[in-house]
């Protein structure tokens, strides 16, 4: 069965060679010229992977990369820009992506993206095969398989990245948990880029724990991280 993929891009020339090349690999495309009634076109086209310019008209990647998420946080998304300041690629990951690619790209790398994408995101971890359906983390619940966390403030829906990350530490709780190991399960290397996403999801994830709470994830400098639990 070909895999799916939304593509929201307004240059037109860019797009048809996007889309046409594509194809040609054996994925079925459906491009949009902007982000508007994105919801609409989801229910009759479910995607397996979704590609999204940031600097869009009427309605920004970022804002579309949210809807995305909030309709299913499986899905993964890989934000094409020019931007490359930090607070752009903190954004893109705070709006459910989970790649970040830089124009002008070679198609080439765009579709090493793709596979690596799909292929992480079909492949179960050993933290989330060996968690339970449930995980009490003291006044918060953990639900691996719904993407939830539960906090005493509400509940906190997760991305695919959070949800493996966290599932990481709980599977490592109150033990040390190796950077290379976390990097190399949630995204197959420990290269630089991932290295710097993983810390954008970290504080992420640091940040869902209220002071005081008693859930503390400690940076162990130079090996990882120590998950704070009892």
């Amino acid at each position: 069965m070909k895999k799916k993929v939304l593509y929201i891009e307004d240059e037109v020339y860019l797009a048809r060679i996007v889309k046409d090349t594509l194809e040609l690999k054996g994925y079925e495309v459906l491009h949009k010229k902007d982000g508007n009634r994105i919801q609409d076109a989801m229910s009759g086209f479910v995607p397996d992977i979704c590609l999204l310019d940031v600097m869009l008209p009427d309605v920004d990647g970022f804002t579309v990369g949210n809807h995305i998420h909030n309709i299913n946080p499986r899905i993964p998304i890989i934000f094409l820009t020019a931007k490359t300041e930090t607070d752009s690629i903190v954004k893109g990951f705070s709006s459910g992506g989970t790649d970040y690619l830089k124009k002008p790209f070679s198609m080439e790398e765009l579709l090493a993206r793709i596979e690596n994408q799909l292929k992480l995101t079909h492949r179960e971890t050993s933290a989330t095969q060996s968690l339970p359906d449930e995980v009490i983390l003291k006044d918060y619940t953990f639900y691996p398989g719904r993407y939830e966390l539960h906090t005493p403030a509400g509940v906190i829906k997760l991305s695919n990245r959070e949800s493996q990350i966290l599932g990481m530490l709980c599977s490592h709780a109150n033990n040390p948990l190796d950077r290379r190991e976390l990097l190399k399960i949630v995204w197959g290397d420990d290269s630089f880029f991932n290295s710097r996403n993983l810390d954008v999801y970290i504080r992420k994830i640091r940040g869902y724990f209220a002071e005081g709470s008693g859930i503390e994830i400690v940076t162990l400098k130079g090996k990882g991280y120590h998950f704070v639990t009892a």
